[in-house]
């Protein structure tokens, strides 16, 4: 491969749009593609942790909303905070009680109203995996120094703030 420049997939597939559309600007697709596709790859590597400890992407960011906000949520609540649907998070929950990691309380005003805590067992899970986990996404990123880490994830920041501003009042429910 020497002399030969490597592409990312992305690259590919711009340069094949450039040849068949050269009118285009792709500009957006470098950007927005090359963000799914390290999403879609982190989220495959990202899990074996969290396999292991046999939850899910989705299970795992309800435990460790329920730690990091340190009080009870409603299901409601909780799908804000996750980003999930209602229906989502009544399944994933319903999960995590069977398990014995979630537990549930009625409101006491209103009875249809319920309120999410973990249990002392789903708060030593996600005590003793966040760490494991953290360990493990920072071996992903190691390729970056830690200055470029910094300077992507203000970078990634700002992105996030224009992207909610535009759209995330039609992402909330």
């Amino acid at each position: 491969m020497e002399g030969k420049t490597v592409e990312d997939v992305v690259a590919t597939v711009l340069r094949q749009w450039q040849q068949v559309r050269p009118e285009l600007d792709t500009a957006p697709m470098a950007l927005i593609g090359r963000l799914n596709r390290c999403s879609a790859l982190l989220q495959q590597a990202a899990d074996a942790p969290l396999t292991r400890a046999g939850l899910s992407r989705p299970e795992f960011d309800i435990l460790g909303t329920l730690r990091r906000v340190d009080r009870s949520l409603t299901p409601k609540q909780l799908a804000r905070e996750t980003f999930a649907s209602g229906a989502a998070i009544t399944k994933r929950v319903r999960t995590l009680e069977e398990r014995g990691l979630v537990g549930r309380r009625a409101d006491e005003r209103d009875r249809r109203v319920s309120h999410l805590t973990l249990t002392d067992q789903g708060r030593e899970l996600i005590d003793e995996l966040l760490p494991e986990q953290l360990a493990y996404e920072a071996t992903l990123l190691a390729g970056l120094s830690e200055d470029r880490r910094h300077g992507l994830a203000t970078e990634l920041a700002d992105l996030l703030l224009v992207l909610e501003g535009r759209l995330g009042g039609a992402l909330r429910h």
